[in-house]
């Protein structure tokens, strides 16, 4: 599922590829942007932006989300690409190198002077070189009556957390979902926890935050519901939980080590 570190490790990964060439093929299938061109302009860099990634361009960013199912991949000139053409949004080639994005979430262009009004809203970048824990407490701490797991999705407060992380986050620090933030003794521990999270997964595909690499040893929580705890043995409950409805995400907890 993708989450900071995951959209964090794709933006290296493309700004190695990309940044410094200049763009020989440009392709954004999406109406609203299906006449843009950018063949001759070189790409600066590829960067994150907790979930969102950007292209800069020219004068121009590329600004793109995977939401649940999209992803950007690299292929050789002429190679076959892994996922069906259909699936393709976006197609942006230099030298030898081909990135294609598929099934996007989001995809638009504009001026890069105009990135705040894509992003500005946003929170903390967990993994971004100005990230800011005490910005990230205080913002969290600004709506007292949501529970502690809306809170931490919510990509206002900071930026990164998704379903995955959320529900290890409250795991790991004892914390039912459903609990207030302002019932929450200790917000800076929370926000420690999940900077080391994230910090840790940053650099590898194999996600895990138990420390433990091995298949089935890699959550807490996380795709475990009826599942033993792994600190206690009670089996864990699941269910779902949202700001609104329509916004609901699954949720699993141990009933005994979360209060």
């Amino acid at each position: 599922m993708p989450e900071g570190d995951t959209v964090f490790q794709t933006a290296r990964r493309l700004d190695r590829a990309l940044a410094g060439a200049a763009v020989t093929r440009f392709e954004l299938r999406v109406p609203q942007s299906a006449t843009v061109d950018l063949r001759g302009e070189t790409v600066h860099d590829v960067v994150s932006r907790g979930k969102h990634l950007l292209h800069r361009i020219g004068d121009w960013t590329v600004h793109s989300h995977l939401k649940m199912e999209g992803a950007w991949r690299l292929f050789h000139r002429g190679e076959r690409w892994s996922r069906p053409p259909f699936q393709a949004r976006a197609v942006l080639t230099v030298d030898g190198t081909q990135s294609v994005g598929f099934e996007l979430g989001v995809l638009e262009v504009f001026p890069t002077i105009e990135e705040d009004r894509a992003i500005g809203h946003l929170g903390p970048d967990l993994l971004g070189a100005d990230w800011d824990p005490a910005e990230a407490v205080r913002r969290l701490a600004s709506d007292p009556e949501v529970p502690v797991f809306t809170a931490l999705l919510d990509q206002r407060n900071l930026a990164g957390i998704g379903n995955v992380y959320a529900n290890e986050l409250c795991f790991v620090r004892g914390l039912l979902p459903t609990r207030p933030v302002g019932d929450v003794a200790n917000l800076g521990a929370v926000v420690d926890v999940a900077h080391r999270m994230l910090v840790a997964n940053r650099g590898r595909w194999t996600r895990s935050t138990t420390g433990d690499l091995r298949p089935g040893r890699r959550s807490w929580v996380y795709g475990r519901v009826g599942e033993a705890c792994r600190r206690c043995g009670t089996s864990l409950h699941g269910g779902e939980l949202g700001r609104v409805p329509g916004e609901e995400r699954m949720v699993t907890w141990c009933p005994h080590c979360q209060t």
